[in-house]
């Protein structure tokens, strides 16, 4: 079994270098292939700006085989060599943007299939904002208000990003709504990592865990678990 990096959002913005040069390190060093998913930025058709951005940012860090491949709707999904390059990657991100759409693009496809066969091998999969969102086992939908079945690499969880900016105007909503379901508020420039059966902070920001109606808050380097 792999690893799992929520991040709050702000991504490639410069103060994400922490948690990521985990995810690096995590994944086998810099010559560890990183492929990042652009999905979640294709409806407004910010893909390969955003994708781009990656790239140089995870280059910066010190990575040398990095690529932003062209997943953007349920036909590249499927794609037999898109499925490939996955399947072989040590580090899976996948970036902000339309939350639902990267959901509904990755759901039952072929290059999630792919992804999830990594993550087994021990790859690390991150998600920055909708990219972390997707990954438990429920997502709040903005556009519709409601709430919508995730890939549900996280079960019971739920993932409020940009914690410190409107993530936390979801919280009252969502305890209603999601009664006994961890809810992950993940402030920008902020990291949360497996680390066993514990979740590690990491970088600048706070994660605030709202269960049993308790709210509890964890900075750089605490760790917590989901289920005590």
């Amino acid at each position: 079994m792999g690893y799992l990096l929520l991040e709050g959002g702000a991504e490639f913005g410069g103060a994400m270098r922490e948690p990521d040069l985990r995810a690096i390190e995590l994944a086998g060093g810099f010559e560890a292939p990183i492929r990042i998913i652009p999905t979640a930025a294709a409806p407004d058709k910010n893909h390969l700006r955003a994708g781009g951005n990656g790239v140089r940012w995870f280059q910066g860090l010190g990575a040398r085989d990095v690529e932003s491949i062209p997943l953007i709707d349920k036909n590249s999904a499927n794609d037999p060599e898109i499925v490939e390059t996955l399947r072989a990657a040590k580090l899976i991100y996948l970036l902000g943007g339309f939350t639902h759409y990267l959901s509904q693009t990755l759901q039952g496809s072929k290059a999630w299939e792919a992804a999830l066969e990594a993550y087994q091998n021990g790859a690390v999969i991150a998600g920055s904002s909708a990219g972390a969102m997707v990954l438990c086992e429920h997502y709040y939908d903005p556009g519709s208000g409601k709430i919508v079945q995730g890939l549900n690499l996280v079960p019971n969880a739920c993932v409020l990003p940009h914690h410190n900016s409107f993530g936390k105007n979801w919280a009252s909503k969502l305890k209603a709504i999601l009664p006994g379901v961890r809810l992950l508020g993940i402030d920008e420039y902020t990291g949360l990592l497996t680390k066993g059966a514990e979740w590690q902070v990491l970088g600048g920001g706070v994660v605030t865990l709202y269960r049993n109606d308790q709210i509890e808050k964890y900075e750089n380097g605490q760790s917590f678990t989901l289920n005590a």
